[in-house]
């Protein structure tokens, strides 16, 4: 049943809402729920895939479903319109919000009634892209603190990895840390590359949230065999960053395997034909993000390798 979460007026006549569509097996209001949100960046679009394939997908074979799933499809929809990663017009972050307040601004408003309405879940799993500078492959980030507790789900996700770590994602005026502050169990999913689908990646994580739901005896229906994540705590996570200015061509692909010393990548100048920089691993591991946008400045990054020796 699709439903109204937030419905607020805006100028020129318009009215924002904020949907979600809310999916209960027949007899089993009483079940345990799972809350799937996405969308609170406007440019991180393999979310939408997702929901879609999952609402689909229940909805066909609603006799499995043996609880409530809870799916949240466009939290902050003017950012998706206008392909912008924060609230148009406001420039806030929406992911660094939360918990919000109803008496506050209308971002903080959305971020307060999404808190309010998650409240209570067995467990939410809330899907981000990376941005347009970096391709991810799918992973779960949990903060450090937690990562004893929600290791277990994290696991269940069919992800390639799982990074425990304090990062934005996860930290302060996150979702994640307001729902945490709630005792509501929260998994982020970073994967692919802003205002993108990679669609490979969206059918991973698919078959990870149905496993999850059938570990928590929400769904009942068939599922796929998932794989085993590599975990941070297995090994060191290397950020590779550049060290001169310029145009970033790679020499590797996104999730592979290299040794130290491995040639990552040049960095060039158009102008004058020459490489300015040779970029090499600084261990053997794992290429998990990758530099997608090829314009490139000091400092940028590069890659981040996890490094299993």
């Amino acid at each position: 049943m699709i439903e109204s979460l937030v419905s607020v007026r805006l100028p020129a006549d318009e009215e924002l809402t904020i949907k979600k569509n809310r999916l209960t097996g027949v007899g089993c209001e009483d079940g345990k729920r799972i809350a799937v949100v996405t969308g609170i960046h406007g440019d991180e679009l393999e979310g939408q895939y997702v929901c879609y394939e999952l609402v689909r997908l229940i909805t066909a074979n609603m006799a499995h479903l043996k609880g409530t799933v809870d799916i949240y499809p466009s939290i902050n929809p003017l950012g998706m319109e206008s392909v912008s990663r924060a609230v148009p017009m406001s420039g806030l972050d929406m992911n660094r919000v939360f918990p919000g307040s109803t008496s506050g601004a209308v971002a903080e408003n959305i971020a307060a009634k999404l808190v309010e309405d998650i409240k209570g879940v067995d467990v939410c799993v809330d899907i981000h892209a990376s941005n347009i500078f970096i391709r991810e492959i799918p992973q779960v980030r949990i903060p450090s603190a937690e990562s004893s507790h929600l290791l277990k789900y994290a696991k269940m996700l069919n992800t390639d990895f799982v990074w425990v770590h304090d990062s934005n994602a996860v930290g302060e005026g996150s979702l994640a840390a307001a729902l945490r502050e709630v005792g509501v169990p929260t998994l982020v999913i970073e994967m692919g590359v802003g205002q993108r689908i990679t669609k490979e990646y969206c059918k991973q994580l698919l078959s990870g949230i149905f496993n999850l739901m059938s570990k928590l005896g929400i769904w009942v229906g068939p599922t796929e065999n998932v794989s085993h994540p590599m975990v941070s705590s297995d090994g060191a996570v290397h950020v590779i960053h550049s060290g001169e200015s310029g145009i970033f061509i790679p020499k590797v692909e996104h999730n592979m395997w290299v040794q130290k010393g491995t040639l990552i990548g040049e960095i060039v100048t158009p102008i004058t034909g020459t490489v300015e920089e040779e970029i090499t691993a600084p261990s053997d591991g794992l290429i998990f993000s990758l530099r997608e946008y090829p314009i490139v400045y000091e400092g940028s990054v590069i890659a981040r390798i996890l490094s299993m020796s």
